[in-house]
């Protein structure tokens, strides 16, 4: 269908359209036209990919005079292939409409190990491994030697690509990961550098959150980006720790060993040159005299930017005393050296930047500005000593990481200093930590470079606080409720056992075996009366661990087995993706099953159980941060000192933004419906229960707020009975949750009416 938005003609690629899309584009609009910033709340399951696809190419299609650009940034892989059939289905609509006028670029952009097409490179375990594999057939110096030398490997694919030059090109189209890779091998040229130059030409760009928050990879991939681009964050709930991990370093032993063995390997490379071919050292040299205006000229074998934002790099000369490259590494053995000496203490130790720069230089000799320079003189070394093994190199890359930080950053930083983890004291694991605190640090270059900046999620609330987490100013902030023809949504707060004893997961009370019992009974339970699948999620492993024991010792466990299989989660990635497999066998095939799951896991973060994969979720107590983390303190104070912003209150929204995810994945779809239980005697405080999403609170009666395991088990038989009824699914009476485009059109002008009496 297509309708207007004011001046733009909206096209929508399905013949109906829910009334909070239409009022989502609404607001969207209103950003774009402000050239703003905007954070939008809307609920999962209604389409919020499509109606931002959708309005913001019809926006671009509308002013060809100032032509925009998107991207897109997904949190995975699997939710950006997503987002890019949603752009074909559209697109394809778009150009039967408009005929070839409407042709776009959009591709999607991921690591070497998702795009390259050569088998031996690609056949590396991990991802340093593949980026390491490429760089050994592709680096200049490399196919440079292969020019005099037949015998020298190179990459196929890339050479060919290197040779079509300008006419390296991909036609208009949308092009997923799977179409990339399909193209290259047609054409024979190299997927992942076609896709990485076209980036600056496509209308549309997909890919990860770290592309554009993350200095390393961005100062490569997205600095070529124009004002002019609209950037949308989806599924942005947890943006904030986003960013605060793209800034923060760990240095462990292993670390340290690993880049004294670096530096070894470095000083043998340069005593070599220096026997050999001192004329590149000294070429190098002069580059660092004249300073740093070589950035642009390393083109071809940049592989990261410095891990500092682009601002505060100094464009100015490297200092003396790391000009020559052996002055140099001793400079970093010193370094390694004082950091292996911080790492032997018995106590927690926490300080600021600032106080251990002043100490680095006391005990080490290493001044700030020389810190502040590691990083780009290790990549300019590592360049002159023409070293392709990277992954080998990751330790001293990682010390280097941290020294520009430390020496750049005054506040908003905290160096911690653990000699071991708080629940394992036996075990000395020591790790120095640098933790980065303000989320807004790394976003603030993506607002100041791009004119409408989108976060949008289901889970946003409350809305108020992310603003000042992130530190800008929205010109719109809306969260959408849901528009239903059946209340198929049914959540519960359930705070007591059948025993009539409280049930949470306090730290007082978690281990209270009356709270395990009554827990097993619930599910138990809920296992006889609900059919196909339910999830239930812990607030940690070791959490999940002693309850599913304590379960199996009484025999819990086995009477849940006699009506539904159980499945876990682990921390092996695939062996949950195998439990996974066999847990949606086993809700097709009628057995029905039962999944155990952790919350801020990687199953709560972007599996969906729609269906009958998901009939009810159980949220087991409330998932808190671990609170003795000692970066964890360390931020909360940052963020009560700066702004204003109080312990409990960013710990509870964390909890409950948490908690919201994992309930939310059940409803995938308006035709879908399923139970939520959040069993806990916290959530029925008003303080707690106001601060998850508006569409789950209009759906939560004061009747199900205090509820035992009897009064949980009669609501969901009775929710279930009155789900089996037919409904009619466009809505009848006088509330349409489905409109067709005539419906929208009586809608709209409805809207103008009222506006005008």
């Amino acid at each position: 269908m297509k309708f207007q938005i004011e001046d733009v003609t909206v096209y929508f690629p399905y013949d109906n359209i829910y009334p909070e899309q239409y009022s989502y584009m609404v607001e969207l609009k209103r950003a774009l036209d402000a050239k703003g910033h905007c954070l939008l709340e809307m609920p999962t399951g209604t389409g919020k990919t499509i109606a931002l696809l959708s309005l913001i190419t019809s926006y671009a299609l509308s002013k060809p005079q100032s032509p925009l650009k998107l991207l897109y940034c997904t949190r995975t892989v699997h939710e950006m292939e997503k987002t890019l059939a949603e752009l074909k289905k559209l697109h394809d609509y778009q150009v039967q409409h408009l005929g070839p006028a409407a042709r776009i670029l959009a591709v999607g952009l991921s690591s070497r190990k998702n795009l390259c097409v050569n088998p031996r490179v690609v056949s590396a375990e991990n991802r340093d491994s593949v980026d390491a594999g490429c760089r050994k057939l592709t680096a200049s110096w490399v196919r440079a030697l292969a020019e005099k030398n037949p015998n020298v490997p190179t990459c196929e694919f890339f050479e060919e690509y290197e040779r079509a030059g300008s006419g390296a090109v991909l036609p208009p189209g949308v092009y997923t990961l799977q179409d990339l890779r399909a193209f290259g091998k047609l054409k024979g040229w190299c997927p992942y550098f076609l896709a990485r130059h076209m980036v600056q030409f496509a209308n549309v760009v997909v890919y990860s959150y770290q592309y554009l928050l993350d200095p390393k990879v961005a100062g490569i991939i997205s600095k070529e980006m124009q004002r002019e681009s609209v950037v949308v964050f989806d599924e942005a709930h947890n943006i904030d720790n986003v960013c605060i991990e793209a800034l923060s370093v760990s240095v462990r032993r292993q670390t340290l060993e690993g880049a004294t063995r670096n530096l070894s390997k470095m000083e043998q490379e340069i005593q070599r040159f220096k026997a050999t071919d001192e004329s590149r050292l000294r070429a190098e040299y002069n580059r660092l005299v004249e300073g740093l205006a070589q950035r642009g000229d390393l083109q071809g074998d940049t592989w990261l930017a410095n891990p500092a934002l682009p601002d505060d790099i100094l464009k100015e000369a490297v200092p003396g005393n790391i000009r020559r490259a052996d002055f140099f590494v001793r400079v970093l053995r010193r370094l390694v050296q004082y950091l292996k000496g911080r790492l032997e203490t018995d106590s927690v130790e926490k300080e600021g930047p600032v106080t251990f720069v002043a100490s680095i230089n006391n005990h080490a000799g290493i001044d700030q500005k020389t810190l502040k320079f590691c990083y780009d003189r290790l990549h300019s070394l590592l360049l002159t000593l023409e070293i392709t093994d990277t992954d080998e190199f990751l330790p001293i890359q990682t010390i280097c990481d941290f020294a520009t930080l430390v020496g750049t950053y005054a506040r908003g930083f905290s160096i911690i200093i653990e000699p071991f983890d708080d629940r394992m004291p036996d075990v000395r694991d020591p790790v120095l930590q640098l933790s980065c605190h303000d989320a807004s640090l790394a976003i603030k270059p993506v607002f100041d470079r791009f004119q409408t900046v989108v976060i949008t999620s289901g889970t946003l609330s409350p809305i108020d606080l992310y603003p000042r987490l992130l530190n800008f100013n929205p010109v719109v902030s809306r969260s959408f409720t849901m528009s239903l023809t059946r209340d198929c949504i049914c959540p519960m707060v359930l705070t007591r056992g059948s025993d009539q004893l409280p049930v949470s997961t306090k730290f007082d009370m978690r281990s209270d075996l009356g709270v395990v019992r009554n827990y097993g009974r619930l599910l138990l339970e809920m296992v006889s009366v609900v059919p196909d699948g339910i999830v239930c999620f812990f607030v940690s492993y070791s959490y999940m661990d002693e309850i599913v024991n304590s379960w199996n010792e009484t025999g819990i466990l086995k009477e849940i087995m006699q009506h539904k299989l159980v499945f876990i989660e682990t921390q092996d990635v695939v062996e949950t993706t195998l439990a996974l497999d066999n847990y949606r066998k086993a809700c097709d095939c009628g057995r029905g099953a039962v999944f155990f799951s952790v919350a801020r896991g990687k199953v709560a973060e972007g599996i969906d159980f729609d269906r009958h994969y998901g009939r009810l979720v159980i949220m087991f107590g409330v998932p808190f941060q671990y609170t003795l983390s000692k970066i964890l303190l360390a931020r909360l104070e940052y963020l009560r000192d700066t702004f204003q912003i109080k312990e409990g209150d960013f710990l509870t929204f964390d909890a409950l933004r948490q908690a919201a995810q994992c309930v939310g994945r059940v409803i995938r779809s308006k035709a879908d419906y399923g139970m939520m239980i959040f069993a806990d005697k916290r959530y029925s405080r008003h303080d707690k229960r106001s601060k998850l999403p508006g569409w789950i609170l209009s759906h939560l009666r004061d009747a199900h707020l205090n509820l035992s395991t009897d009064m949980a088990v009669y609501i969901a038989r009775e929710f279930l009975r009155r789900m089996a009824q037919p409904y009619d699914k466009a809505g009848g009476g006088g509330k349409k949750t489905l409109l067709s485009q005539e419906d929208l059109q009586k809608m709209v002008e409805g809207h103008m009416n009222e506006m005008l009496y």
